[in-house]
Parts: structure tokens; sequence; C-alpha cells
């Protein structure tokens, strides 16, 4: 989405919020995403977390556009949070990005090329029953000429 720094992160993942919203994030993604890291908002009612690399390469695109245009991308510096991996694994997530994509208990975590994605589980569950089809992949990548 916003370069390509680094290995692609890939799978899907299950995990559960604790009552202090914390997420254990997944070994795998923990070693693409670094010890600490930025989560903010996603077009989809998601959080997408980058490490300090992608970040940097997200920001960089941004200041390179016109006043106008970066005023655009405001919230998404504005609700970004740079998370640090703690000795068990797990990210302190704010309760306004909690709030922002209705993450309450079971969180799926996916890879997404270049960052991951932390959403509602039963959200995900819909998003990939509609995704994961053979028609549906077979549509995308005829519509990306893959």
């Amino acid at each position: 989405m916003f370069g390509e720094v680094g290995e692609s992160m890939t799978g899907e993942y299950s995990h559960t919020l604790d009552s202090k919203g914390r997420l254990s994030v997944p070994a795998r993604m923990r070693e693409d995403l670094g010890g600490s890291f930025f989560v903010t908002l996603s077009m989809d009612k998601c959080l997408s977390a980058f490490s300090a690399e992608n970040w940097q390469v997200f920001s960089e695109k941004v200041n390179a556009m016109p006043y106008v245009k970066q005023r655009k991308m405001r919230p998404f510096f504005a609700y970004a949070a740079k998370c640090d991996v703690d000795a068990q694994g797990r990210i302190l997530l704010p309760q306004n990005l909690r709030e922002y994509a209705g993450l309450k208990k079971n969180v799926a975590v996916i890879g997404c090329n270049d960052h991951a994605e932390f959403w509602d589980e039963a959200a995900w569950k819909g998003i990939r029953e509609s995704e994961m089809t053979p028609e549906n992949l077979g549509a995308v990548m005829e519509e990306l000429e893959f």
C-alpha cells in the first residue's frame, strides 16, 4: 500500500484483547513489525500496523504531497499510536483505536503485504467469506491483469 520495505507480512491469526486493551501479536508478525511499531486507522473498519521503517515510507509519501492533500491524511496521523511490544509479546491498543475498529474481545490479525491489520474477528469472518471464493479471487486476478 505505501512501500516495499522489508518482507511481506502474511498469515491469519486469532487473538484476544485482555481487559486492559492489550493484544498479543503473533511472533511472526513481531519479527516483521519490530519491537516498536505504528498502529493507525485503515480505510476499512480495522486498524493498520506498520513497522517503523514502513511508517517512515508512508510519512515520506505524505510529505511529498501538496499541503491540501496532506491535510486529507490528517486522521491517519492524529490517531496513530506508537506501540511497544512488552516482554509477553503484547501491545496496548489505545481506546480510540479499539473503538474505531470495533475491537472488543476476539481479534483477527491479518498479514497484508507491507503492514498487518487488526480486525474484529466477526467482521473479518464476513470479509473472508466474501473475498475468499474462487470466483472473487479469479475476478480480482483478471481485474489486476495478474
